[in-house]
């Protein structure tokens, strides 16, 4: 699972998802010369998207097939956190690797 906030340059959390991204083959499949920006997540990795590569981000999601990689309501709530960057500068768009419970 991957969750996605939206923090500041020094760290602090201004928004998280409301859901997270469940890891599919299909994003792994995903032809990274057609999307690099959906390409570039990775489930072993934490991805920060800054202000600028938003745009490039918003297009992806726009052409991915209905119901491939992500469901609507993933991109919709990938498209509500890209909107609560650009409301300010310096914020930036983080899906992070979900870590498992420590077992002591």
């Amino acid at each position: 699972m991957i969750d996605m906030q939206v923090r500041t340059e020094q760290g602090a959390i201004v928004a998280r998802g409301s859901r997270g991204i469940e890891w599919s083959q299909e994003l792994i499949d995903l032809d990274r010369s057609a999307y690099p920006m959906l390409g570039g997540l990775c489930a072993f990795l934490d991805t920060m998207f800054n202000l600028r590569q938003l745009p490039s981000l918003i297009d992806e999601l726009d052409r991915l097939p209905d119901g491939f990689a992500l469901d609507d309501e993933s991109r919709t709530e990938i498209r509500r956190l890209c909107e609560v960057v650009e409301m300010e500068s310096h914020r930036y768009l983080w899906f992070l690797v979900r870590q498992p419970p420590l077992v002591v």
